[in-house]
């Protein structure tokens, strides 16, 4: 274990994780053991925590969570196997200030990145929501990047490194799913909050207009 890690932060990491994962799992947001979560523990050498490959999110363990390098490679120890997308999170954390890294499948991310795929991202403008991402100018208008959902997670991640806007907390992955940051663990579920509120309305609005010509 890298001398740079106290034992008491990693507990820490630990309970956030659990607390928003079980939160998150409640409201239907991780069907069938999909996503995962993670919390940056180090900057230099980055090494963060993420929950581990296909566990329960409902159920809350502390041997659920992995201690992962830059490389998305344990640091201690462990029979747990790292999330498939360990090296997309690590990405997000070498190119922002993120603290926290969520990542969900549901309905209406999946939806909004089929509907704007070939566009290459999300238009939202116009939207009270938009305000929860920390974006506060009158007229605010952010397009949320949309990358291909590549077999070879290396290139998956090392394409969510370079689409990812340091300035809009979120990146989609069409037919997939959403990854959203903040710094810090309240911050990243109050943005995936918000977005999920954002695409569910402009999923209704699409439906009930019948085309995506909605702003």
């Amino acid at each position: 274990m890298p001398e740079s890690l106290y034992q008491e932060d990693k507990q820490r990491a630990v309970n956030i994780l659990n607390d928003i994962k079980v939160k998150l799992y409640n409201r239907g947001w991780f069907p069938a053991t999909s996503g995962n979560l993670s919390y940056r523990l180090n900057d230099n050498p980055l090494y963060f925590a993420i929950t581990s490959s296909g566990k329960d999110k409902g159920t809350v363990t502390h041997e659920d969570v992995i201690f992962v390098d830059k490389d998305g490679k344990p640091i201690e120890k462990t029979r747990l196997k790292p999330s498939a997308e360990t090296k997309i999170h690590s990405q997000i954390y070498q190119n922002t200030d993120a603290g926290c890294v969520i990542h969900i499948h549901t309905v209406n991310n999946n939806f909004i990145s089929y509907v704007f795929s070939e566009r290459g991202s999300v238009p939202i403008k116009d939207l009270e929501m938009i305000k929860a991402l920390d974006i506060w100018s009158e007229e605010a208008y952010i397009e949320v990047p949309i990358i291909e959902n590549f077999f070879d997670l290396d290139r998956l991640s090392l394409e969510a490194g370079k689409r990812l806007n340091p300035d809009v907390p979120g990146l989609l992955i069409k037919n997939h799913g959403i990854y959203v940051w903040g710094r810090d663990g309240f911050e990243a579920k109050r943005h995936i909050e918000a977005f999920e509120f954002m695409f569910e309305y402009m999923k209704d609005i699409i439906i009930y207009k019948g085309n995506k010509e909605i702003f």
